[in-house]
This record gives structure tokens, sequence and C-alpha cells, in this order.
């Protein structure tokens, strides 16, 4: 039985600060946080589809669809069409924090509240409509409505689940206990296939990156997992027959911003990401690379019965810890 892997990219704008810059200095940052073009060249989304396309393996991108209260239709779809044209498969994703945009007294209002960028907490009819909308947001793009659907930062509830099973998605990669821990207990899943509400849900995996000096949970990530820890986890999960893997990523993360306006090659996530696709192409008679939409389209995965909590060895995790420090002040090698 082969384990199944879904590498999956958030693909967002970002506020940039404008909601700390009363004066208007600041704005928001577009397409340039996901093309991440250094002289020409897109070192985010390029490189992420030169690199699976390499090897020749498809991901799940999780398109943010809000952002058009501030930046309209284009600026996202011109980034879509280049998504499409790789053949991946293209997924729902929503901030709703980029509604404050719709009102012209935004200023006035952040002044006296702090923005909420989460969609556990609100009303099912509030959830509905804002699904709707991203729905409507894909046709116009020309996408085929999405089956799946991932809540920004990783926060949902209950009523979130609700809410997709009355708009059509039937599947969610809502959950990942390192980046967010559910408010319920029965939404803490660390990895595998569940059923919430009636929908799939395909959490990010959740491991132990540290038991000392207090345990520490960390979800799958390039930026936030070593090369070595992946391959262990991946073939730990294989070992135990897990039905999938879900990983997660940003296109933004394959860069470092040294000033304001410049940016440079992150080599270490770069580094990694190509040793994980090598591996998983390397590894086809025990990985099997899908998405999405080969899981909603395929008959209805059962759900997991056991729901383990993996851990990395510690040296590994000491290891990950320094790589990542020396990649901060930019001493990381190539190739780590």
């Amino acid at each position: 039985m082969r384990t199944r892997v879904l590498i999956t990219v958030d693909t967002e704008f970002t506020i940039g600060g404008a909601f700390d810059s009363p004066n208007g200095t600041a704005e928001p940052i577009g397409t340039q946080n996901v093309l991440c073009a250094i002289d020409g060249v897109s070192e985010g989304l390029g490189f992420i589809l030169d690199t699976l396309g390499t090897h020749s393996l498809a991901a799940s991108f999780f398109v943010e669809t809000m952002q058009t209260a501030y930046f309209g239709d284009g600026p996202m779809r011109a980034v879509v069409e280049l998504i499409r044209s790789s053949d991946h498969d293209i997924q729902l994703h929503l901030h709703p924090v980029w509604t404050y945009f719709e009102e012209s007294d935004w200023r006035r209002r952040l002044a006296v509240e702090a923005p909420s960028d989460e969609l556990c907490g609100r009303p099912i009819d509030l959830l509905v409509s804002w699904m709707h909308r991203g729905i409507a947001t894909f046709e116009r793009w020309g996408l085929h409505s999405p089956v799946a659907m991932r809540a920004g930062n990783l926060r949902a509830d209950r009523n979130v689940y609700r809410a997709m099973s009355m708009t059509g998605i039937k599947l969610g990669s809502n959950i990942g206990r390192g980046v967010f821990e559910p408010a319920e207990p029965a939404l803490r899943f660390n990895g595998g296939i569940h059923r919430i509400e009636g929908i799939t849900e395909l959490p990010v995996l959740t491991y132990v990156g540290m038991q000392w000096p207090r345990r520490r949970l960390k979800s799958l990530t390039i930026t936030g997992t070593s090369t070595a820890e992946l391959i262990h986890l991946l073939e730990h999960a294989h070992r135990l027959a897990h039905p999938c893997v879900v990983l997660l990523t940003h296109c933004h993360e394959f860069v470092k911003r040294r000033l304001p306006s410049a940016i440079e090659r992150n080599e270490l996530t770069r580094s990694r990401l190509r040793e994980l696709c090598r591996f998983l192409s390397n590894r086809s008679d025990r990985f099997e690379v899908t998405t999405m939409a080969a899981m909603a389209k395929a008959n209805e995965p059962p759900p997991s019965h056991l729901d383990p909590l993996f851990e990395v060895p510690t040296p590994l995790a000491l290891r990950r810890m320094i790589e990542n420090k020396l990649n901060d002040y930019g001493m990381s090698r190539q190739g780590a």
C-alpha cells in the first residue's frame, strides 16, 4: 500500500502592514507576494512550478479569493492562469480580513478594534455567504467550482464544516495543530483522514518537534521542517500504513526579505523542496503524490481509525533548529 502525499501551497496576497499605517504609507502587496520576482525571475511561484515540473509531481494550490475586495479580479486571475497552465490542482482559500477594505471608514474602525482574520467563531450564514463568494470568484476566473477548502490561518470550528456542507465543498484541510489548536478537542486531529459534519478533513500533519523543555507540536511545512525530518516522517507514515500525509507551504517562503523593498533567494527552503520532490519521485513504489481534486474524485476515503502523533528524533530537531537559525542570519550553506 502506497502512502498518499499531498503537497499543498497557500497562494495569497498580504495586507503588508496597511492596517498598522493609519496615514496610508503602507499598502497591501499583491502579485509580488506570490511571484517573488528577482531580476524578472519568479523565485516564489515560478520556482515551485519549475521544481514540481522537473519531477512530474502535482500539487494543490489553495488560492485566496477575498483579496479581491482590495485588488479586484485581475492580479490573482493572472496567477491562476500560471498555475492552471502547469496542470495543477486549484482549490479555495479564505482570509476574511480583506473584507475590511470594503468599508469606507475601515481606518477609523481599525483604530478602535483589532482586525479579525478567523473563520472560526462566525455564524453559519456568514460563512456560507463567504464561501459562495469564493465559488463565484472561481467561476469568474474560469475555474471549476472548488471541491476543497482551507480556512485562513488554519482556524476552523464545526460551523466551518457545516457551512462547507451547505455549499457543496467536499474536502477540507483546515486543521494544523502546530499552527492553531482547535478549541473543540474533537477536532484536534494529527493527520490522516477524518469526517467532520459530513466533510472529509485531511489535516496538515502534526508532529512533535521537540520534547524538551516542553513538548512542542509542529505542522509539516517546508520552512519549519528540515529535509531529514521530512524524510523521517514520511518513512514512518509508510511503515504505519498511514493513509495520507499533507504538507503545507507558501509561495513567499522561498525568498527572504532583507529590506522593505529587497528580497533574495532562500537557499535553505529551496533545497528542502528540491530534496522532497526528488525523494518522492524516487520512492514512487511507496508514496503516491496526489491532489485534493483526485481525493475528491476517488471513492469515499475511509476515515482514520487511529490518529498517531509522530515524533522526530531529538538530533534531527536540533539540527533543524540550527539550520533555521543560521538561515535567518544569512549563513546557511547551500544544499543543507
